[in-house]
């Protein structure tokens, strides 16, 4: 932009941003009914229509700094926090980014209405700047909405992921001070993590004093996994539970023999049975043995 052009930029921002703080309402109330706003407040429409003042303050405020195409100008800082809650609200109801922009260009739409019922019969380069200013500032917001609606949507699916690993990570009560833990699918370093979060919590509340990992579905054990197994293992004797390691496969047994993995200091056995028997025997409990052909009722 040349010099010559800077004041009557800054000059149009300035007036635009007094546009704003007058037509605070009635953008507001035009708004309230648009799809970006309308779909998320369905109970109150008033709360709609507060939404949008704080939004409508928030482009007032950047108007007045002159930073017109800063999506990290302060101004919007105020708004961050209502546009992310309904930029979450939209994600959890399957609304992609794209759709949340489209809705958010809708907004210029009903504020160059405005602007131009306002400035009506201006036709000199007044009217003109501001209207450019307002379009500048619109397409910000609309960066600033797509901005928070991918944030919102990377933190729902951390959330459901981290609720699929806990689900996929139960702790089970065998015996009066026996906990297990079966392992199904792939072990990776964010799974490990909650499984040994999990085990320590169970093996303090229930005050377990042996805890079984069973990995008989776990499809394939490398380096990494051993790792993961060790250290959760070591972190149970910590807390003063001894850890068995159970459903150790034939062909999982030539793999952990072939990679040269050292398991010398982990208890194993070949089944989750054989691990709860172990427990039983050690804790001075016995199991009944099984009878075939037998029923009980």
């Amino acid at each position: 932009m040349r010099v010559s052009e800077q004041p009557a930029a800054e000059s149009a921002a300035r007036r635009l941003g007094d546009f704003l703080e007058s037509r605070r309402e009635q953008i507001a109330q035009r708004w309230a009914d648009a799809p970006l706003f309308r779909t998320v407040f369905t109970v109150s429409r008033d709360e709609a229509v507060e939404a949008c003042k704080t939004v409508v303050d928030a482009l007032a405020d950047v108007a007045w700094s002159g930073r017109l195409e800063d999506i990290a100008a302060p101004g919007f800082d105020a708004a961050r926090e209502q546009l992310g809650r309904m930029a979450a609200s939209r994600s959890r109801r399957g609304s992609t980014p794209a759709q949340v922009a489209n809705e958010a260009a809708g907004l210029r739409v009903p504020a160059v209405e405005l602007l131009r019922a306002e400035t009506f019969g201006q036709d000199g380069p007044d009217a003109r700047d501001a209207e450019l200013a307002l379009t500048l500032l619109m397409g910000t917001l609309r960066l600033v909405i797509m901005e928070t609606t991918v944030d919102a949507g990377e933190q729902l699916i951390a959330r459901q992921r981290q609720q699929l690993l806990e689900v996929a990570t139960p702790v089970i009560s065998l015996w009066e001070g026996i906990v297990a833990v079966p392992l199904i699918g792939t072990l990776d370093s964010a799974r490990s993590q909650v499984v040994m979060e999990t085990l320590l919590e169970a093996i303090v509340e229930q005050r377990a004093r042996y805890a079984i990992l069973d990995i008989t579905g776990v499809p394939t054990v490398d380096s990494l996994v051993a790792q993961h197994l060790m250290k959760t293992v070591a972190a149970a004797r910590l807390m003063g539970a001894e850890c068995i390691v159970s459903g150790i496969r034939p062909a999982i047994a030539q793999t952990i023999v072939h990679l040269g993995i050292d398991l010398s200091s982990v208890l194993t056995r070949s089944s989750l049975s054989d691990a709860l028997a172990y427990a039983l025997d050690r804790g001075g409990a016995e199991a009944a043995p099984r009878t075939a052909g037998v029923t009980t009722r």
